[in-house]
């Protein structure tokens, strides 16, 4: 298991930004205070995983040590991220973890089949959200929680 130092940010690919700005809250919430890059397409993903374009100055973007990711965005959805991730395995890729409102088991399976660590559905709750945060700090940033 990958542990995340709390210098590491997180890449989240979100394109609703009431989502973005509820999943910032939920870290708050949970105490995390890494910091949240945020892209709005798997394509803007995929430039910052790779360094590419205005994503090259990794002092300025650095790689994260965990993406977050929505399945449906436009140009590039998170499968076709994760399709992505797993065509390049010469260039580093932090734990993926999908966040997304289908409850299809399908999507569940083929993300966690395409590399994903987790698959979380969205909740409507706030309260909720917190806790999947709260979840994600114990699982992939919290020292203590190393193997």
């Amino acid at each position: 298991m990958t542990i995340m130092q709390e210098t590491q940010c997180i890449l989240l690919a979100e394109d609703n930004e009431d989502d973005v700005a509820l999943f910032r809250s939920a870290l708050q919430r949970a105490g995390i205070s890494n910091p949240v890059r945020v892209v709005h397409d798997g394509e803007q993903a995929i430039h910052y995983l790779s360094g590419r374009g205005s994503y090259s100055d990794r002092n300025r973007f650095p790689f994260p040590g965990l993406l977050v990711s929505d399945l449906n965005m436009p140009r590039c959805g998170g499968f076709e991220l994760l399709e992505w991730m797993n065509s390049n395995p010469q260039t580093a890729q932090p734990p993926a973890v999908i966040l997304s409102t289908s409850t299809q088991e399908m999507d569940r399976e083929r993300a966690l089949a395409l590399g994903a660590r987790e698959y979380v559905v969205k909740p409507t709750d706030f309260s909720k959200l917190a806790e999947i945060a709260t979840r994600l700090k114990a699982k992939w940033l919290d020292p203590r929680a190393r193997a």
